[in-house]
């Protein structure tokens, strides 16, 4: 039998991940199906038991399930543990429901080896607190960033992240998160990530552009076909470079495909190809 695999989410049908994993499958030989599966809001825990029973193997899990899958997984990473959230799960040899978190690798993985950005004492703004957000934290400060501000709307979320991480903070790393009027001006950053999905629907962060400079890279979690909202944004204010998630979005599924088959795929003609589909949508 054909091994099963899924994503979970609701919606899901916008998702990407079939075309990613069935071009993993193709490309690392391996007898495998990938589909996109809308969860019940109130039936989620049941629509992966039902999954994982049989040939089902293995679930990517995306909004608004990433809290629940964590709570339901009997034994988690250490990321997955620090994130709070899964967006992977798998059952071991002895029945075990494992899960994973790997957003923040696939975020540092893009950033450093597809963009080829230089993390090591990089200045950080990351924009937004909720779930995506605390995903990537702790990737970002062992990447070896020297500061990471974490700016949010509602100040008290921003600090509430600052105080979870402060005690695994690597030494010599400043962190320190508040509202967005509270982020330093006294110099511009060399990473900008906008980790809310505010550009998606035109909006954007209500930072002072003065942080932005000529050698500042701005990097959106969120992707799309055309330029996102702050990717614009970025550009107006003549940032060195401006990137979208799709990366990301790729090399943590190559992480969970790692999880699931023991394999990690080469991620870069997977990347060209989404992209090319997304350009002719």
């Amino acid at each position: 039998m054909t091994d099963q695999y899924a994503v979970l989410g609701n919606p899901v049908t916008h998702s990407r991940s079939p075309f990613i994993h069935a071009c993993f499958a193709r490309q690392q030989h391996q007898r495998m199906e990938y589909r996109a599966i809308e969860a019940p809001l109130d039936g989620f825990e049941s629509c992966v038991s039902q999954f994982l029973q049989g040939d089902g193997k293995g679930v990517n899990v995306t909004v608004p399930f990433k809290e629940q899958a964590w709570r339901l997984a009997a034994c988690r990473t250490p990321r997955a543990e620090l994130a709070g959230a899964v967006n992977t799960l798998w059952r071991d040899e002895s029945g075990q429901l494992w899960g994973d978190n790997t957003d923040g690798i696939g975020l540092v993985t893009d950033l450093t080896q597809n963009v080829q950005v230089k993390l090591e004492g990089a200045r950080i703004l990351m924009l937004g607190a909720g779930g995506a957000v605390r995903g990537v934290i702790q990737p970002l400060l062992d990447a070896g960033c020297s500061q990471l501000f974490i700016a949010n709307r509602t100040a008290e979320k921003a600090q509430l992240l600052v105080e979870q991480f402060a005690p695994l903070l690597p030494e010599g790393v400043l962190l320190q998160g508040g509202g967005y009027t509270s982020v330093p001006s006294d110099g511009e950053f060399d990473l900008i990530i906008n980790g809310t999905s505010a550009s998606l629907s035109g909006d954007l962060p209500p930072v002072n552009p003065v942080i932005v400079g000529a050698h500042t890279l701005c990097y959106d979690m969120m992707y799309s076909a055309r330029p996102t909202a702050f990717c614009q944004w970025a550009i107006t204010h003549q940032a060195a470079r401006a990137v979208d998630g799709l990366g990301m979005l790729v090399e943590q599924a190559a992480e969970a495909f790692l999880c699931w088959r023991g394999v990690r795929p080469d991620t870069a003609p997977v990347i060209s190809l989404l992209r090319q589909s997304l350009a002719q949508q």
